[in-house]
């Protein structure tokens, strides 16, 4: 993969050139030419990213902050109005999301670690609310994860809307709690389908199932950090985090168990078998898998016009890998993956988001935390 850097000088091509804030780095890859240049940063550990139909960039900050931000670069100071928000550990403020009937309602969707009235636990929770000025209104916590742990790791949580409106939450199963995954007495290693205001859709696959929660969805996850509708069959697909291995991208279907931690790719921390295996009667496995793990984030499917070549592709970010993998779907398979960005931005990546006019945007995690685009360069 030959790497360009390009400045206002117009200066000649060279090789592995490292990336830099104060341009743009162009990438050759195997199916496209891309630049990538930073928009903004500044942000603490920017975690969800989601557009507003006037183009303007919504963005969580792990610890506690929601902010607009333009694709010029403009950063406006955090909204007020959040609720409490535990920004401990992999807690904090986490995923956004825009209602799909934007325009009639106004209303934001986000995602973030809720204590318990006395602060001892905390879990996963989902609010909606409605931008007015510099802060938020009628701020309605529509779903909360039950029930409530001592933990500070594996709170999830992406945010989804389905082709029918209905709003798909990703869970954790808390850490200390996987057992929980395999039973359906609470909300762990879950994900979960409500309606916006809340309420569970009457076609949930659990409604009627004696002591079950009757807004899961699927069960058998650990720490579930991207998620997407597939455009064409307008399917959810997930992308959870493995033990040490076994990171695994699954196609959420309703009702079936995907095996945490009973089947596992990966190993316990320090070396060690987890559960039973790769495979067991009555269990989904992956559609894809990574050993060793890349820690993948968040992911999006490809819809746009300005990579034509990467049309229908998924691209997911990773933490530890640094990577942004482009996968080559085909139907349900996973044709092959391409790694980019490690050696050319060198940073972790939270979250990869398809702007309206068809770029790619990525959040780095870090204190220091950016926005980069890719677009197209010949």
């Amino acid at each position: 993969m030959l790497t360009r850097t390009l400045t206002a000088l117009g200066l000649a091509a060279v090789l592995a050139a490292p990336f830099s804030a104060s341009g743009k780095t162009v990438i050759d890859s195997e199916r496209a030419s891309f630049a990538v240049e930073t928009i903004a940063e500044g942000l603490k550990n920017p975690w969800g990213l989601a557009f507003l139909p006037d183009g303007t960039m919504l963005v969580s900050e792990r610890a506690g902050n929601l902010r607009l931000v333009s694709t010029s670069g403009q950063i406006w100071p955090a909204l007020k109005g959040l609720p409490e928000i535990v920004a401990k550990g992999q807690g904090g403020l986490l995923d956004v999301a825009i209602d799909p009937d934007y325009a009639s309602n106004g209303r934001i969707y986000f995602s973030y670690s809720e204590p318990s009235e006395d602060g001892d636990t905390n879990s996963t929770a989902v609010a909606s609310a409605r931008i007015d000025d510099d802060q938020l209104v009628d701020v309605t916590r529509i779903f909360s994860q039950q029930p409530k742990v001592k933990s500070t790791s594996h709170f999830g949580s992406r945010l989804v809307f389905g082709s029918d409106g209905t709003l798909f939450v990703t869970l954790g199963d808390r850490y200390s709690r996987k057992d929980d995954a395999q039973t359906l007495d609470n909300h762990h290693g879950k994900v979960v389908r409500i309606n916006t205001d809340g309420s569970v859709p009457a076609d949930n696959p659990f409604v009627d199932t004696e002591g079950a929660l009757p807004e899961i969805w699927s069960y058998g996850h650990r720490n579930m950090q991207g998620a997407a509708i597939h455009p064409q069959t307008g399917a959810l697909w997930s992308g959870e985090h493995g033990a040490q291995g076994g990171d695994e991208i699954n196609i959420d279907r309703a009702g079936l168990n995907y095996g945490w931690p009973v089947i596992t790719y990966g190993e316990d921390y320090g070396g060690g078998k987890i559960g039973e295996g790769f495979k067991k009667e009555g269990m989904e496995t992956p559609v894809y898998y990574w050993l060793p793990s890349l820690a993948t984030a968040g992911l999006t499917f490809y819809t746009g016009d300005k990579f034509p070549d990467w049309q229908g592709d998924m691209f997911v970010a990773s933490l530890k890998g640094q990577t942004l993998s482009r996968l080559d779907i085909e139907g349900e398979r996973v044709l092959h993956e391409e790694r980019l960005l490690k050696d050319d931005v060198g940073k972790r990546l939270r979250h990869v988001v398809q702007g309206p006019e068809g770029y790619l945007y990525l959040l780095t995690d870090d204190s220091n935390g950016a926005i980069l685009r890719l677009s197209p360069e010949e």
